[in-house]
């Protein structure tokens, strides 16, 4: 069992799923492995369900037991600092959003994994 960010939304993949191919949007990445849910921070990429078999092409991707939650807060911080007074229409609000977006997810994950 697989659920993961859609762009088109949430997704979850069971045994017999019919073949697709998505694109995937930041976000966390669940799987059942050995009898337990593992946690993946990711900012995008694609899934292929194909024969029983999901592949994850991702841009990025960090277990979540591996990220380092201290230096994800850090980077929270620096991007919610990054946007104090900018608005939309500034060239640099796309990237600091992303990062903030980035960052929260990495913060979520690797605190479902200490669970």
């Amino acid at each position: 069992m697989i659920e993961a960010p859609g762009t088109a939304g949430e997704f979850g993949v069971l045994p017999g799923h019919v073949t697709f191919l998505t694109t995937l949007d930041n976000g966390e990445v669940r799987f059942m492995a050995e009898g337990r849910t593992r946690f993946i921070a990711t900012s995008g990429g694609f899934a292929e369900v194909v024969d029983n078999r999901v592949t994850l092409l991702l841009d990025t991707a960090e277990f979540g037991e591996e990220i380092d939650l201290a230096r994800a807060q850090r980077a929270r911080e620096k991007a919610e600092d990054a946007l104090k007074g900018l608005t939309f229409e500034h060239d640099e609000y796309q990237a600091f959003h992303a990062a903030l977006m980035r960052a929260i997810t990495r913060i979520s994950t690797a605190s479902r994994s200490l669970q």
